[in-house]
C-alpha cells in the first residue's frame, strides 16, 4: 500500500468516525426529548401552581363551615330554649332577636360555603384535567430516554469498532507522514488530510490558489503538501 492510499484511507477512517459520534450527538429523537422536556417543566409548573391556589380556598372552607356548624349549633340551642321557655316577655322577645340574627348568619355562612366548595371542586377539576393532558406527555418521554439510551448504545459501540480498525490504518501510515498527519488533527479536528475536489481543499472548503494548485499537481509520488489555509495534509 502507497503512503497515498494509506493516507487516504486513515482520512477516511477519521472522517466516518466523525460522522458516527455526529449522529450520536445530534440524534433526532435527543432533539425531541429535550423540547418535550421544556414542555413538562412548564406544565409540572402550572400543576404545582394550580395545586398550591386550592390549599387557601380549603383552609377558608373549613374556617366558614365550622362557622356555620357554631351558628347552627347555637341556633337549635336558640329554638329549643324558645320552645320550653316560660320567661318573660323581655327574655323571650331578645331570644328570639337572637334567634333571627343567628339564622341569618348561618345562610350567609351556609352561602359561602357552597361557594366555597364550588371553587374548591372547579379548581380541583382543572387540576386533574392537567395531570390528564400531561401523562401522554410523560409516557412519551420515558419512551424517548429508552430510544436515545438504546440508540447511544449502538452508536458508541460503533465507534469503538471504528476506532479499533483505525489504529490498523494509523500503523499503514510511515513516518514521518503520520506524526504530521497527527499534528493537523490535532489542531482541526476530524482528520488531519483532505483532498483537493474541484480546486478546493474538501477539509477547510477554501480555495488553493493557482500557484498551490499547481504545486499539488506537481509534487513527486511520496511527497505530500499541506493546505495553506487549515494545515491539513493534501491527498491527491
Amino acid at each position: 500500500m502507497t503512503d497515498a492510499e494509506a493516507l487516504r484511507a486513515l482520512m477516511e477512517a477519521d472522517r466516518w468516525i466523525d460522522r458516527v459520534i455526529a449522529q450520536r450527538d445530534h440524534l433526532p429523537e435527543t432533539e425531541e426529548l429535550a423540547t418535550l422536556e421544556g414542555q413538562l417543566r412548564v406544565e409540572i409548573v402550572a400543576i404545582r401552581g394550580a395545586e398550591e391556589a386550592i390549599a387557601p380556598l380549603r383552609a377558608a372552607y373549613e374556617e366558614v363551615a365550622a362557622r356555620a356548624e357554631r351558628l347552627q349549633r347555637r341556633r337549635r340551642e336558640l329554638q329549643a330554649a324558645l320552645a320550653a321557655s316560660t320567661g318573660g316577655a323581655r327574655d323571650l322577645s331578645a331570644m328570639q332577636h337572637e334567634l333571627e340574627s343567628v339564622a341569618a348568619q348561618g345562610d350567609l355562612a351556609d352561602d359561602e360555603t357552597l361557594e366555597l366548595l364550588g371553587s374548591i371542586e372547579e379548581r380541583e377539576s382543572h387540576v386533574e384535567r392537567l395531570r390528564g393532558d400531561i401523562k401522554p406527555k410523560l409516557a412519551r418521554r420515558e419512551e424517548l430516554r429508552g430510544v436515545v439510551e438504546q440508540l447511544r448504545a449502538s452508536l458508541d459501540d460503533e465507534v469503538s469498532s471504528l476506532r479499533a480498525a483505525r489504529d490498523e490504518r494509523v500503523r499503514e501510515v510511515s513516518e514521518p507522514l503520520r506524526t504530521r498527519y497527527q499534528r493537523a488533527m490535532d489542531r482541526v479536528g476530524t482528520s488531519g488530510a483532505a483532498q483537493i475536489v474541484a480546486g478546493r481543499c474538501d477539509g477547510c472548503r477554501i480555495a488553493l490558489a493557482p500557484l498551490d494548485l499547481d504545486r499539488a499537481k506537481n509534487l513527486v509520488d511520496g511527497t505530500f503538501m499541506d493546505c495553506p489555509s487549515c494545515g491539513r495534509v493534501l491527498v491527491a
